[in-house]
């Protein structure tokens, strides 16, 4: 029963000494985790309202967020009796520890900063970049999402994107769609040109200005190559490229040009 006694009283001087701070700890999580929602919230509805992009809304927002539920943190194990000074410098010593580990990360979140400085693209740009090509989907503090042609989805970190090659496709509002067709040498080049430039006109999709072009690119061993240059809208690359090919073969088929294909030429030797 002695025993049993001293539990009990250890018991109510714990709820005594340590029962009002686990609350007050709790109900300044609670309230500050809603402020920071309320904050993030508004901080997002001022950004939008300022037009600001929307990829730099979603990263100072993710940024804002972390940084107030840190603080947060910090400030409910200080309610509940646990020195700051002390826990600020374990959190230095941790930091200097995670940050050695993570150095990839950390060069990661440092080009995604500078990729919302300088806006090299932004979401919904077709670009391409460390040998992925796709339109933007989301810039992230760490990585960008890209959705590829064939609708895979594309991760490609930001420290070896902001220190690498872009190629921005959309960024000019047009893009060259270049194609080749081969004509036989005894053709009349002129008239093919004609033929190929009636297919580009002809299509509403292909941009008049740039003007389409098509010219003698090269003089191969079978054929006469025209290079078959037409302009579009970067999201309609895909299809202008395939209406070009296919009108093109069918527009010379009928106007009696051949397009010629390699031949073989097979010698025998006689025994």
């Amino acid at each position: 029963m002695e025993d049993t006694q001293v539990w009990i009283d250890k018991a109510i001087n714990f709820v005594t000494d340590y029962g009002p701070k686990i609350i007050g700890a709790i109900l300044i999580y609670v309230i500050g985790s809603w402020i920071i929602k309320k904050l993030t919230n508004m901080l997002e509805k001022v950004m939008m309202k300022k037009d600001y992009d929307e990829a730099l809304q979603k990263f100072l927002s993710n940024l804002v967020g972390w940084a107030l539920k840190v603080f947060l943190i910090i400030v409910v194990i200080s309610k509940l009796g646990v020195e700051t000074t002390s826990f600020a410098a374990v959190i230095a010593a941790a930091g200097l520890a995670i940050g050695l580990a993570l150095q990839g990360s950390l060069a990661n979140f440092a080009g995604g900063v500078l990729l919302i400085i300088f806006k090299p693209f932004k979401i919904g740009d077709l670009i391409e970049a460390q040998g992925v090509t796709g339109v933007v989907k989301e810039i992230e503090i760490f990585t960008t999402k890209l959705t590829t042609p064939d609708n895979k989805l594309a991760i490609v970190p930001n420290g070896a994107m902001g220190n690498g090659n872009i190629i921005n496709y959309t960024a000019e509002g047009k893009i060259r769609v270049d194609t080749m067709v081969g004509i036989g040498y005894d053709e009349d080049i002129k008239k093919a040109k004609t033929v190929l430039m009636e297919v580009l006109t002809s299509n509403p999709k292909v941009l008049q200005d740039p003007a389409p072009s098509v010219n003698v690119a090269n003089l191969g061993d079978s054929s006469v190559d025209l290079a078959v240059r037409p302009f579009c809208k970067p999201e309609d690359y895909w299809d202008v490229y395939f209406a070009t090919v296919e009108g093109s073969k069918i527009a010379l088929d009928n106007a009696g040009i051949e397009i010629p294909y390699p031949h073989a030429v097979e010698i025998q030797k006689e025994g």
